[in-house]
C-alpha cells in the first residue's frame, strides 16, 4: 500500500492505496464521489473524465498513485453556492443529456475544450474533440449546442470580468 495525498474539489484527502487503483476506483469506491462514471474499461467512453491539475484526463487511464500531490476536480466540485457551473446550466438548457450517464464526462471534457479553444470553438471543433466522449442517447446535436451556448457565457463572464 502507498499513502497518497490528493486535494479533491478543494478539500485535501488522504489514502492508501495498492499500486493497481485507478484514479476513478479512488474517487468513487474510496471517496464517495461516484458522479464519476465507469462505462467502459478500457478508456474508449470517457465517462470517468475529471480534471488533474487542471487538465481533462480519463480518471480509468490514469494509477490513483499518480495523482499524489495533484488537485483533482470532479462533477460534484462544479457548482458553487448551489449555482450550476456554466457547462452544467448550459447542458440543462438545451437539452444535452437524456440518460445521463455519459453527462458528468461530457461536461468536464467540455470546461477543458472552452478553456483551450476559448472564442475560436466552433461545431467542428466540438465535434472533433468529443470523439472521445461516447453518448448512446442523443446523437450530439443538443450536447453541441449546449458546448457552444457555454463557451459564449463563459466567454461573456470572463470579458465582464476585465
Amino acid at each position: 500500500m502507498t499513502s497518497i495525498s490528493v486535494t479533491v474539489n478543494g478539500t485535501v484527502r488522504q489514502a492508501d492505496v495498492e499500486g493497481r487503483t485507478l484514479l476513478v476506483s479512488l474517487l468513487r469506491e474510496t471517496f464517495g464521489l461516484t458522479g464519476t462514471h465507469v462505462g467502459c474499461d478500457t478508456s474508449q467512453c470517457g465517462a470517468c473524465v475529471v480534471h488533474v491539475d487542471g487538465r481533462a484526463i480519463k480518471s480509468c487511464t490514469m494509477l490513483a498513485a499518480q495523482a499524489d500531490g495533484s488537485t483533482v476536480l470532479t462533477i460534484e466540485g462544479l457548482a458553487r453556492d448551489g449555482a450550476l457551473h456554466p457547462v452544467q446550466a448550459a447542458f440543462h438548457e438545451h437539452h444535452g443529456l437524456q440518460c445521463g450517464f455519459c453527462t458528468p464526462g461530457m461536461i468536464m471534457a467540455a470546461i477543458d475544450m472552452i478553456e483551450r479553444h476559448d472564442a475560436e470553438l466552433d461545431e467542428a471543433t466540438i465535434r472533433h474533440e468529443l470523439e472521445g466522449n461516447i453518448c448512446r442517447c442523443t446523437g450530439y446535436h443538443n450536447i453541441v449546442r449546449a458546448i457552444r451556448a457555454a463557451a459564449d457565457r463563459m466567454a461573456g463572464l470572463r470579458r465582464a470580468a476585465e
